[in-house]
């Protein structure tokens, strides 16, 4: 694949071993490098090092970034990864590796490590950049394989590029990943509120005290906030908020009767962060996962904190 092709491409890459995956990203990343593309790699700490000891030649025109780190809440990945270097550069192409999806991401990420993917798209439609997604074919589940089919418009395997007969529309393909989410813990406390964010903040503070540190309680609390302001402002009736631990984890729960029809909500901010609409894009900021059901019924955004 050229990089240098102008428009916007996503290739999902298909690589088995370490050898194969130096070989396939070092090449993409040179050929941009070559091309004055400014150049983003955002992939898991172990690859991460892989790659930096194989571009050491031209890790002066590469940015590095652990997307472990960066984006360990996949709905951050678009905003503040992503959509953040590409403007950073303005009125230039830009080529990224970017590995959202790497074999110790859990059964609770996946589904937002998948629409995420499908997302892309979406988000980047109009622009002028490469994105290429390596997928290790030998440990990830064959599902994970079979949905990298349809939310990259082409596929490299075995050194080859071709286009994806499964490749559906982005909004299509995210909305099979909006899933009901598991019911809370049996010992969740909840509090149901109407226009008293105060009361909200209080609660969330009481109960993630007990379990975070200061300032990520303090985190989670903003979160929670931001979330029921969208309740405040755009639903009618009460909402719910209920708090509760899972191993490793404390997670804080908002439900409500609105009903979220942007498949980029919380992955796109608004021109200027005081605008409407930058509340999920905050609360995907400040935890390590943000999970969304949404459907006419109502929306239950889940927010998850690692303790």
């Amino acid at each position: 694949m050229s990089v240098h092709a102008t428009g916007f491409h996503h290739p999902g890459l298909l690589y088995r071993g370490s050898a194969e995956y130096v070989a396939a990203v070092a090449d993409f990343v040179r050929s941009a490098v070559t091309g004055g593309d400014p150049v983003l790699v955002a992939v898991p700490g172990t690859n991460l090092d892989l790659l930096r000891g194989a571009l050491i030649d031209v890790s002066d025109r590469v940015s590095f970034a652990d997307m472990a780190v960066a984006g360990r809440n996949p709905g951050r990945i678009i905003p503040g990864v992503l959509l953040r270097f590409a403007d950073d550069h303005p009125d230039r192409r830009v080529s990224i590796v970017g590995e959202p999806i790497w074999p110790d991401r859990t059964e609770l990420e996946y589904p937002a490590c998948a629409a995420h993917e499908a997302l892309i798209n979406a988000a980047f439609a109009g622009r002028d950049a490469a994105i290429l997604c390596p997928y290790d074919v030998v440990r990830l589940d064959p599902s994970v394989i079979a949905d990298a089919w349809s939310t990259h418009p082409t596929m490299i395997e075995d050194g080859a590029l071709r286009d994806s007969d499964r490749y559906a529309d982005p909004a299509v393909t995210a909305a099979t990943f909006n899933r009901p989410l598991p019911p809370p813990q049996p010992d969740a406390e909840s509090l149901v509120y109407d226009d008293s964010l105060a009361a909200v903040r209080c609660f969330v503070r009481r109960l993630a005290t007990a379990h975070l540190p200061g300032e990520r309680a303090e985190e989670l609390v903003l979160a929670a906030s931001e979330v029921a302001a969208n309740t405040v402002d755009h639903t009618w009736g009460f909402g719910r908020v209920t708090v509760w631990t899972e191993p490793g984890l404390v997670v804080c729960q908002l439900q409500d009767t609105g009903h979220l029809t942007d498949p980029l909500a919380g992955r796109i901010g608004p021109p200027h962060i005081r605008h409407r609409g930058y509340g999920l894009v905050l609360a995907n900021e400040l935890c390590d996962l943000m999970r969304i059901h949404s459907s006419p019924a109502g929306t239950t955004i889940r927010l998850h904190k690692l303790r």
